[in-house]
């Protein structure tokens, strides 16, 4: 390795002179040099406790670890030597000794040992060779490091040392398979395919009067796409004019990504097995909805030892089942199937929920100007309101002039209710629609969510309110053909329409009846397809807004609304927005909801009342946890609502946890290790999974606490499966774990975030591609406002103090006594890390990033919720008549 004066120049810097290690990253090259004894010098030092397949040994927590170092001095002088630990972290964990540390079982040997920080002046002769002992006990879970210098002569040698402490609990979470990227799958054509059997039939019913046109991409457009280049409508910017085309053409990106992902699900090498009629098939990530299937869509399969040339077989999916699929074949490949064949297997992309985009693009050429671009129009609006009389004994001064302004809107440009997390824009919308309700027999309203239980949750909420009773026969649940009839509340069904068991769509004449619908954002598109016209609805109401991209915004929008139709959305632009795949559709606006586009309009941006509502009472967070989103992203604006008389858990019973007593934010600083296992490309870290559920034991014990009143929020797919499979083994299923976008809308008593990350390079790599914790200020914000009454966080701050957000946290936790573990970094008042730009992304090697296992971890399923339900599907006992025609059968199961 070489002496400080000729070797190690700057790599050296950054242990200190001090005899304190702030921070070694074992797998950053710049601050630990690989023992190479090719390039040593004349007195030659072996490096102890070598790494393991890349990663530091392992030592169980209270246990012994122990290894030797041997100096050699091959030169023909004698040489001085001093040998000291210069620093560890923690401080202390490790010793050196000049015999082999004796067995806690040996009490004999163990009187007579003696170990040392600093081993004074020994001479080597020439030719000589001195073994010394490096030892570590460690107390706590966590990375261990050490720095040993070895004064020889004028020169000093420098040997890290690292190891990573385990208990029961993290080792058994450990990676049972080096991990590796696999071989890129074949291709797999499906040009010519050997026919399929029948569809399943989706529910009788009528031939729709607006059918979805194919939308087949042009040829030039996806040539231009798959090399990589931007069309020059997208380069032009979104205008007026180019409006259809210009989301037409990021939509298109989409696609071509999305099809993409459903390739890379393809399985080689498969068994299916013989299920009655049926044969089945385990798709892993199925139950997570990675890929997305559904009932009704079709698979290619062909034996693994056929040729390229050889014809696959069509079949259909006929029941998803958690992590299994049902299918079923042409009769001939059922007769000649073998449960012990070997299969190749493609998914192919369901193409409808886009082709559903693409119209509601298309019709939205014929709404006003003001509608899609306020700040085009001249002039402003000013809305006339009369006095409120509330519904609900419990909204405040916001509020009640938000519902004050929707009942004044006479059409024009839509009405938003700009919401923070925890400050009521559901009761508020509920309000609204119950106040048309009750005081405008002629209002019909449309009310859409991004996904189906948040559908379900304002149907339950619009029920509940006991001073207003909606009849059964003026309300309507709209549901997707494709939702299983038990993934719905029993008491709920009544409100939808069923024919075995299957979901449908009313006709047209009793679509009109119903005084309020409730749908998700994708499943409106059944309205249009029964011939529901523009001014149908007086009102349309789109909840969580801001989750939703412009296209979906767009369904209910642009085919229902004319000049008089008030529009409301609801949302927060500083909250997750809109899951989009494409990189570059994402970055030249398909990930920008409308109403994010909305505030680039002053009216919205500046907060006229008149355009947009800002409730800033939040009646979620203890004060102190909502301190510091409302500075950082509300301009201080929030107000802290929530009494703590209203909190059934005392904090007081969990100050043996809580280091600052009543501040109920909590930071636990470990240095894990980030890992990867078999081909499977996402993080976890298994000691900081460990931290997570000694936590929760904690606070299971010692607070007035169930299961379901935590929650654990955590940025990487295999790290929730980790975390899961950990809290099953102590009898703890009922905690949700879950990412930061499967938490958005909800709240828990206790939130414990596990933030993962421990190693530089990796935390760069996040950051170019937008993965993870430290990419977005938006999941930031998210992830540390689902917590009512305490908020715990495990992380490197060595790491996550490089965000800013992250940092600030992580430094109001110190300041406030609440931080414990491992030893802080120095403090920054601001981190000065610029975050790329999406056009600046590039693969970590370098060169492009084209599919998800190269760059996404994060991907989540499709904010519509339409689609992957991993609940069981009826059963059939009759194959029900084909549907022939594929564009009609597929119309409807979407």
């Amino acid at each position: 390795m070489g002496t400080i004066d000729d070797k190690w120049g700057d790599e050296c810097s950054v242990i200190g002179d001090k005899g304190e290690i702030e921070y070694i990253d074992y797998q950053n090259d710049k601050s630990v040099c690989s023992y190479d004894p090719s390039e040593e010098g004349p007195i030659v030092i072996s490096a102890p406790f070598p790494f393991e397949e890349g990663k530091p040994r392992s030592v169980f927590v209270g246990e012994t670890a122990i290894d030797s170092i041997t100096i050699k001095n091959t030169t023909a002088e004698a040489v001085d030597l001093w040998t000291k630990i210069y620093a560890s972290t923690p401080e202390d964990s490790f010793k050196l000794s000049l015999m082999k540390p004796p067995s806690a079982n040996d009490v004999k040997c163990q009187e007579g040992f003696m170990d040392f920080s600093v081993m004074e002046d020994r001479m080597l002769q020439p030719g000589e060779s001195l073994t010394i002992w490096l030892s570590c006990k460690p107390k706590e879970l966590g990375l261990y490091t050490t720095v040993v210098h070895f004064d020889v002569g004028n020169d000093r040698i420098e040997r890290v040392a690292f190891l990573l402490a385990d208990d029961n609990i993290s080792q058994s979470l450990a990676s049972k398979k080096p991990f590796s990227r696999g071989q890129r799958k074949k291709k797999f054509s499906t040009d010519t395919f050997v026919s399929a059997g029948s569809r399943p039939a989706r529910a009788p019913g009528r031939a729709y009067k607006n059918r979805l046109p194919r939308y087949d991409i042009p040829k030039d457009i996806r040539a231009l796409i798959e090399r990589k280049q931007i069309p020059d409508v997208i380069m032009g910017g979104l205008t007026i004019d180019n409006y259809a085309s210009y989301f037409k053409t990021l939509l298109i990106m989409e696609e071509i990504q999305l099809e993409e992902d459903m390739r890379s699900h393809d399985m080689e090498c498969v068994t299916m097995r013989r299920k009655g009629n049926y044969l089945s098939l385990v798709v892993p990530g199925l139950a997570e909805r990675r890929p997305s299937l559904v009932q009704g869509d079709d698979i290619f399969v062909k034996l693994a030892d056929a040729d390229d040339t050889t014809t696959p077989y069509q079949g259909y999916i006929y029941r998803v089942e958690a992590d299994e699929v049902y299918l079923k074949f042409y009769q001939e490949f059922h007769s000649c199937h073998n449960d012990g064949h070997l299969y190749n297997v493609h998914f192919k992309y369901n193409r409808v929920s886009m082709r559903r985009l693409y119209q509601a693009i298309d019709a939205a050429k014929d709404l006003e100007t003001e509608m899609l671009f306020p700040s085009e129009t001249s002039g402003s609006r000013l809305i006339e309101t009369s006095t409120l009389v509330p519904i609900s004994c419990s909204l405040n001064e916001e509020q009640i002039c938000s519902v004050e302004m929707i009942l004044g809107c006479k059409g024009g440009p839509p009405y938003v209710i700009y919401g923070p997390p925890g400050t009521g824009k559901t009761m508020t919308i509920i309000e609204a629609i119950l106040q048309l309700y009750q005081n405008r027999k002629h209002a019909r309203i449309l009310v859409c969510a991004p996904s189906n239980s948040a559908a379900d949750h304002l149907l339950e909420k619009l029920l509940s309110e006991e001073a207003v009773h909606i009849q059964e026969k003026e309300i309507f649940r709209l549901n997707a053909t494709s939702r299983p009839f038990d993934d719905i509340k029993p008491d709920l069904i009544r409100f939808c329409l069923f024919d075995e068991h299957i979901f449908t769509c009313p006709p047209l004449g009793a679509l009109t009846r119903y005084r309020i619908i409730i749908s998700t954002y994708m499943s409106a598109s059944l309205l249009n397809a029964e011939g529901v016209k523009r001014g149908q609805f007086s009102h349309i109401f789109l909840d969580e807004a801001g989750q939703a991209s412009e296209p979906e915004s767009m369904i209910s929008v642009s085919n229902f609304c004319n000049r008089d139709t008030v529009v409301v959305l609801a949302g927060d632009p500083m909250q997750l927005g809109p899951v989009i795949f494409s990189r570059d559709a994402e970055s030249y606006g398909l990930g920008k909801s409308y109403l994010e586009r909305l505030f680039e309009c002053e009216s919205y941006d500046s907060g006229d009342e008149n355009y947009v509502t800002k409730l800033i009472r939040n009646y979620r967070c203890h004060p102190e946890i909502l301190h510091l989103p409302s500075t950082l992203f509300y301009e201080g604006e929030l107000i802290a609502c929530k009494e703590s008389n209203d909190d059934s858990t005392s904090l007081m019973t969990l100050t043996n946890l809580l280091p600052g007593k009543n501040f109920p934010v909590l930071f636990f600083g470990i240095q894990g290790c980030d890992e990867r296992e078999a081909n499977n490309p996402s993080w976890f870290n298994r000691i900081e999974a460990s931290k997570v559920v000694e936590i929760v034991k904690k606070l299971a014990t010692r607070g007035n606490l169930s299961d379901s009143d935590i929650g654990v929020i955590t940025p990487y797919r295999q790290q929730v499966l980790k975390l899961k499979k950990a809290l099953d083994n102590i009898d703890m299923p009922d905690i949700k774990v879950g990412s930061v976008e499967q938490f958005q809308g909800q709240e828990r008593k206790v939130i414990i975030v596990s933030t993962v990350r421990s190693t530089i390079k990796h935390n760069d790599f996040d950051r170019v591609h937008c993965l993870g914790f430290l990419s977005n200020p938006r999941r930031f914000n998210v992830a540390i406002t689902r917590a009512i009454s305490l908020l715990i966080i495990t992380g490197n701050p060595h790491i996550i103090s490089k965000d800013q957000y992250w940092n600030k946290l992580l430094w109001h936790c110190v300041d406030n006594d609440s931080y414990q573990g491992c030893a802080l970094p120095e403090k920054r008042l601001e981190c000065v890390d610029n975050y790329p730009t999406y056009e600046d992304r590039v693969d970590y090697d370098g060169g492009p990033v084209t599919n998800e296992a190269d760059w996404c971890d994060g991907w989540q399923p499709s904010s519509s919720g339409e689609v992957g339900w991993d609940h069981p599907g009826s059963s059939q006992a009759e194959i029900p008549e084909p549907v022939t025609d594929e564009a009609e059968w597929s119309d409807g199961w979407q």
